[in-house]
């Protein structure tokens, strides 16, 4: 069974990731209606459903603009785990947030300023910026919105929410390469 269900607002963006148990509350008080199920079923003493893999709220959720914090977990995300200079993929554990602007250079510690970086290419630039070294970014550091992260940090929902709108996750990145 499934542990994550994708919540779409009424208009069919992503919300965000629900356990099965608090969908099957929304949908059991009439707040969301199911758009994907497994084959699956729950049983009651006088009532069965499919185990929602997609709901959609039935009213329109006025949200405010959702901000993340770059912690390691969502800048990794956001990279891919993947190494922003040589683009090399170690793994999680060989992995480094980098500052590009170096925090003793007054650099911040910002979505525009960090960086996923193996230990190897971390070391290497120390604590000069990419130019001093003669290293580049694959990819500008950038600030994801809320829904990108909630589509990357669940590939199965991601690829269920493109089957429905016929839209590629990447769309809501909003980075330019």
């Amino acid at each position: 069974m499934s542990k994550q269900v994708l919540v779409l607002n009424a208009g069919y963006e992503p919300l965000s990731l629900v356990s099965v148990r608090r969908a099957v509350v929304l949908l059991l008080r009439e707040k969301a209606e199911l758009l994907e199920a497994t084959q699956q079923m729950l049983c009651a003493a006088n009532r069965s459903i499919p185990v929602p893999l997609v709901i959609r709220l039935v009213h329109y959720v006025r949200l405010p603009h959702r901000r993340v914090p770059p912690t390691r977990a969502a800048i990794m995300l956001r990279d891919a785990y993947t190494c922003q200079y040589c683009g090399d993929k170690p793994g999680q554990l060989a992995l480094t947030v980098d500052h590009v602007i170096p925090r003793s250079r007054r650099g911040e510690h910002s979505w525009t300023n960090l960086a996923t970086a193996c230990k190897r290419c971390n070391q290497r630039k120390g604590n000069l910026t990419p130019e001093e070294v003669g290293m580049q970014l694959l990819r500008r550091p950038f600030e994801p919105s809320y829904v990108a992260l909630v589509l990357l940090s669940n590939p199965v929902a991601a690829a269920r929410w493109e089957q429905l709108m016929g839209v590629n996750t990447e769309h809501f990145l909003g980075a330019t390469v």
